[in-house]
């Protein structure tokens, strides 16, 4: 999963980004509103953490102007405002949920993923043929047995099953599992590709992982 963080003040913004990143998300920050907007339009986040009073227009602005090009993803917001009518305005402006600093680092993580919930409304677990997924408990079992994956190679397989039967572009997997941009080079994914086919005694012949050549990779239901 990647969000977007825009928030002004670099202590918290960093604060945050360690921590998002320890729970096995990947974080972009901005720290103003004009770079906040460009990011959020330029790129595919799973969710938005927008701060309310940031420099050069307010988050309130960010994302009216984010709603207004159709952009759907969810966003809460952050505020140290505390009076209703201002949780009410952001609210009708755009807002799915929101925060109040000072806030407890797991009180906004559970809002997080109430919110990821209600987009993708999954269940806690993933299933791809052989392959099994529970997300809470963080195990992964392949016929039944357990694997043992460390937290890159879980993230990965997770976005590999989480879009089983599509293409995942090169791209697009070092943009959701690592915090790297698309022009950056991808061949850290192949490394850890090459780990999960070990790990599931996979072959050219049975393989799990197929390879798109030139594209990416792809995970099926047979």
């Amino acid at each position: 999963m990647r969000l977007l963080l825009i928030e002004d003040e670099v202590s918290i913004a960093n604060f945050l980004k360690e921590g998002l990143e320890e729970e096995f998300f990947a974080v972009d920050v901005a720290h103003n509103g004009p770079d906040g907007l460009e990011k959020a339009l330029s790129n595919d986040y799973d969710l938005l953490l927008i701060d309310w009073m940031i420099p050069g227009f307010s988050g309130i602005e960010v994302m009216r102007r984010f709603r207004k090009s159709g952009g759907l993803t969810p966003v809460i917001m952050l505020t140290a405002r505390d009076a209703t009518q201002d949780a009410v305005f952001g609210l009708e402006s755009g807002a799915n949920d929101y925060i109040k600093k000072p806030f407890e680092f797991e009180e906004l993580l559970a809002r997080i993923r109430v919110q990821l919930r209600s987009v993708t409304e999954e269940s806690s677990c993933l299933t791809c043929g052989p392959m099994e997924m529970n997300l809470g408990a963080h195990q992964f079992f392949y016929h039944g047995g357990e694997i043992e994956l460390t937290p890159k190679e879980f993230a990965l397989m997770e976005f590999l099953m989480r879009n089983k039967g599509q293409v995942c572009t090169r791209s697009r997997i070092i943009e959701k599992v690592w915090d790297i941009h698309f022009d950056a080079d991808t061949s850290v994914i192949d490394v850890y590709i090459n780990s999960l086919r070990k790990k599931l005694n996979a072959t050219r012949e049975n393989p799990i992982i197929r390879t798109v050549r030139g594209v990416g990779y792809l995970v099926k239901e047979e």
